[in-house]
């Protein structure tokens, strides 16, 4: 599993300069205009959620990547820190951003714990890259980083993106996906699927006051806060 998550890492490293082109659904993520519109429709639909509070002092971020969650974050936020594994997504993020108010920490996901308190944590687009053996593990250490009372927002993939199959991805089972690049470098990650009854239950086991739920086509979302 070592290799595996240093291989995920890798991945994450070189497809940094790529990463946006994915979300934005841009170049070989563009599959039509009607797509790209239903896609947009419903990212916003997560903002609208993820700005329905807001004034928290200090939220923590992690895997933060290029940004598009960062520049949200610190219009709900006075202070975000963002943690990422790899220094690529931070410089990008740093650039794109170019804010005062994100404290940028390199940081392996597995391997760090808290060192205060946060009003609010933040993951998008990470929760499925947790092999499910340190599932728990992971959970407690997001519990332990929020306040009593703090929010919790996640939003992740609903189901295996239709833009990816034109992209190479390949679903090798056992939670494992082949990716390419565009320069056509491969590498095996985690990525599992949650339904959103089952990531509630798996939330409220660890403590949180939360509910999960998806978007028509695209996005799974989950917004509560951790459990007094």
């Amino acid at each position: 599993m070592t290799e595996l998550l240093q291989r995920q890492i890798d991945y994450y490293r070189a497809r940094a300069p790529e990463y946006d082109d994915w979300f934005y659904r841009r170049g070989r993520y563009d599959r039509g205009e009607l797509h790209t519109r239903q896609w947009e429709n419903e990212a916003q639909q997560v903002r609208d959620q993820l700005h329905s509070q807001s004034g928290f002092a200090r939220i923590l971020e992690l895997a933060p990547g290029t940004g598009i969650w960062t520049s949200e974050l610190i219009q709900i936020g006075e202070r975000v820190t963002a943690l990422d594994a790899s220094p690529e997504m931070i410089a990008i993020n740093r650039a794109k951003l170019q804010s005062g108010r994100v404290d940028y920490q390199l940081a392996d996901l597995f391997a760090w714990r808290p060192q205060r308190q946060y009003d609010m944590v933040f993951f998008g687009f990470w929760l499925s890259h947790v092999p499910a053996d340190k599932l728990a593990t992971f959970l407690d250490t997001v519990k332990a980083a929020l306040k009593p009372g703090g929010r919790l927002f996640i939003v992740d993939s609903r189901q295996p993106d239709l833009a990816t199959a034109h992209t190479g991805t390949e679903d090798l089972g056992q939670d494992l996906q082949k990716r390419v690049l565009e320069d056509g470098r491969r590498f095996d990650i985690v990525k599992i699927y949650y339904e959103p009854s089952a990531l509630s239950e798996i939330l409220r086991r660890h403590g949180f006051a939360i509910e999960a739920a998806t978007t028509k086509d695209f996005f799974l979302y989950a917004d509560g806060v951790k459990a007094s």
